[in-house]
């Protein structure tokens, strides 16, 4: 028997939640559901932070996915927490409506870390979130061009007697970066200070309304931009993408340690490969490693963090971000589902996060 999402829905639309007496699909409990060969997983959104029926259910979850094809499947059963409210996340006054702020980060540039950006972004607001897009890479904004937006201008609403900045929306995804405002062209020569006060610009009279997910594409290594980020919002976790390469990996330690140092203290909610290897058209089950093999995946296991994917070199990936058009958008292609897959394992690190750990602070940082 083959598993799909469709069966394994109807299986779980004959268990009921014993409080409410309802099923769990129509409580619209069923948060995400994983199927890879022969093991299965189903992620599960309760109510409440510590529902007392939670390992019941949980079980009845198993049995009922264990018996559509009872030989060799392993079922995993996850728990996340419950939907941050708008009630809840009042601490974050800059950004009320939006529930979690991820970073995009890469300890060097030219590892493809905007793309990933792109492709991640769109790969979440196709499982139905709404999600938004700052492209923070002030030095050299890619965004508009991989959304085909570049020709796109943002415009000013007033709201509360407040100029606010509507976000280009492409592709399900809202977007605002500085390359919507100069030429693009034209070389930016800013300072640092110009630079941060063009990201809290972004951010402060972005109007972003409510967002489920809100990720910002940094520039790399670290800077006055990453620190302006962490000031001015409570970023709920960090991404970092690195290819495979020894050279590459030894900035990628420097990124983790930013986002992970006292001072700043957001987590890392894991590592992205890109570039993992290479396959020719002609040759499609042959794999060069041309930047080394695994070292990512070898990293996140050595410092203890979440690996999030692979992605490979693949020449449309390079041509449908130069087109503005990701390939996260078709899923019917191996990329489009690699995305997909990519995005799936960060949703269930975000919910592991808020589900086990407090939410996250501004960062003051005081002069002595």
């Amino acid at each position: 028997m083959t598993l799909n999402n469709d069966k394994i829905l109807g299986a779980l639309a004959g268990i009921k939640h014993p409080e409410t007496g309802k099923d769990l699909v129509s409580m619209q409990m069923i948060r995400d559901i994983t199927v890879e060969e022969n093991k299965v997983s189903v992620t599960l959104q309760f109510s409440k932070q510590k529902d007392p029926f939670a390992s019941s259910v949980s079980k009845a979850v198993e049995q009922a996915v264990q018996a559509l094809a009872p030989d060799n499947l392993q079922v995993e059963v996850l728990i996340a927490g419950p939907p941050v409210t708008k009630k809840e996340n009042q601490s974050n006054a800059v950004l009320p409506g939006v529930k979690n702020i991820i970073a995009v980060a890469s300890g060097k540039g030219g590892v493809g870390k905007s793309t990933i950006a792109a492709n991640l972004a769109v790969a979440v607001a196709q499982t139905g979130a709404s999600v938004g897009l700052i492209d923070a890479d002030i030095f050299g904004p890619s965004i508009p061009k991989m959304f085909n937006a570049e020709k796109l201008r943002p415009h000013v609403n007033t709201r509360d007697g407040k100029e606010m900045i509507v976000p280009i929306e492409q592709y399900g995804v809202k977007l605002l970066s500085v390359g919507f405002f100069v030429d693009p062209e034209d070389a930016l020569v800013w300072r640092g200070p110009m630079a941060t006060n063009a990201l809290k610009q972004l951010i402060q009279q972005g109007d972003w309304e409510d967002l489920d997910y809100l990720f910002v594409d940094l520039p790399p290594g670290t800077s006055d931009v990453h620190l302006t980020l962490v000031q001015e919002v409570p970023v709920t976790g960090a991404v970092i993408v690195s290819t495979p390469q020894a050279v590459a990996l030894a900035d990628a330690i420097k990124g983790i340690k930013m986002f992970q140092g006292e001072k700043v203290n957001v987590p890392v909610l894991g590592l992205i490969e890109n570039m993992a290897w290479f396959t020719p058209a002609e040759l499609p089950e042959n794999k060069y490693y041309l930047f080394g093999k695994e070292g990512v995946k070898n990293l996140a296991a050595e410092m203890k963090i979440p690996f999030l994917g692979q992605i490979p070199l693949v020449q449309s990936i390079r041509e449908n971000g130069d087109s503005g058009s990701p390939s996260a958008l078709d899923d019917s292609t191996l990329s489009g589902q690699a995305f997909r897959e990519l995005a799936g394992n960060l949703l269930k690190e975000v919910d592991n996060r808020n589900k086990t750990m407090d939410p996250t602070k501004k960062v003051e940082i005081t002069k002595h």
